[in-house]
């Protein structure tokens, strides 16, 4: 894909993927059946439902899954956040409105694909940076479609 100068990607590298196919075994965690509030806690959280297994929870397809680092706020507004891991499954179809991992000139950028007027066009979800849309003559990899994402609070 030719880069167009009009349009500042707003993308930073993202590290390459790591593949989840040989994820940790299984590890049940405790999943209480109460919904959390950020207020007054219920005395009503009491009640434990089965173990949550986080890998299963989070790659639901493990062999065609991998694993990404963000770097850059261009996805901020959709909750992605720079440090950020965000799970890809290529085996899911890259859709109209999906956060997706495309290729553009080698470098992996995330972005959600969007279909307008017969024409693909990748958003951020940041108001600072423009779209990118895709033009004839132009190619563009969609490397996988983004299924969670992970953030790790320090503190």
């Amino acid at each position: 894909m030719r880069k167009f100068p009009e349009h500042p990607f707003g993308y930073g590298a993202i590290d390459g993927p790591a593949s989840l196919a040989h994820a940790p075994p299984p590890c049940q965690h405790q999943h209480l059946a109460h919904k959390i509030t950020a207020g007054f806690p219920s005395p009503a959280a009491d009640y434990i439902e089965d173990g949550l297994d986080l890998n299963e929870y989070l790659v639901p397809n493990k062999c065609a899954s991998f694993l990404f680092t963000v770097a850059g706020d261009s996805m901020r507004d959709a909750g992605i956040l720079d440090g950020d891991k965000v799970i890809v499954d290529r085996s899911v179809p890259p859709t109209h409105g999906k956060i997706v991992i495309a290729v553009i000139d080698s470098e992996y950028t995330l972005k959600r694909l969007h279909s307008v007027d017969g024409t693909i066009e990748l958003r951020s979800e940041n108001p600072a940076y423009a779209s990118i849309r895709m033009v004839e003559g132009s190619t563009l990899e969609v490397w996988g479609v983004v299924v969670g994402s992970i953030r790790r609070y320090r503190g």
